[in-house]
């Protein structure tokens, strides 16, 4: 039976959780398998190395450390920002979703991380920085 190895486009079933508390913050068990194709960095280094050698219909926990994963809180993706710069619409909560285009229309992602009287603070890390991950993988398919 075939083994998994760089380059090949497989299917694997995951639930992701946060090792710290065990919260599940994503999974596909009640969806279709992810598929994707090893080498081409569209996953965290750590999911993509731990799926190889694995044989169809193989299981396994692995435990990924933020450094294969989403990396360090970096501080410098905090950002002061004035209420007064926000659209009237948006009321600010922390851990809210924002979006925000730079000068040559790219988007770019953030979160409230905390409101005060005339400003909020914002981080455009990744929701998962800083953590280290645990993944329950299923390997369905070497295509």
């Amino acid at each position: 039976m075939s083994q998994v190895k760089e380059k090949d486009t497989v299917k694997v079933h995951y639930t992701g959780k946060i090792k710290e508390n065990g919260q599940v913050f994503d999974s596909s068990q009640d969806r279709e398998p992810l598929e994707f194709t090893l080498g081409e960095g569209m996953l965290i280094p750590g999911f993509e190395n731990a799926v190889i050698d694995m044989k169809v219909n193989d299981k396994k926990t692995v435990e990924i450390p933020m450094t294969e994963a989403y990396g360090e809180v970096n501080k410098e993706l905090f950002h002061k920002v004035e209420k007064q710069q926000l659209p009237e619409e948006v009321k600010p909560e922390v851990g809210l979703g924002l979006v925000s285009k730079d000068a040559q229309g790219n988007e770019h992602q953030f979160r409230i991380a905390e409101v005060n009287e005339d400003h909020i603070i914002v981080d455009g890390n990744h929701p998962l920085a800083g953590q280290e991950l645990v993944f329950d993988l299923e390997l369905v398919e070497i295509k």
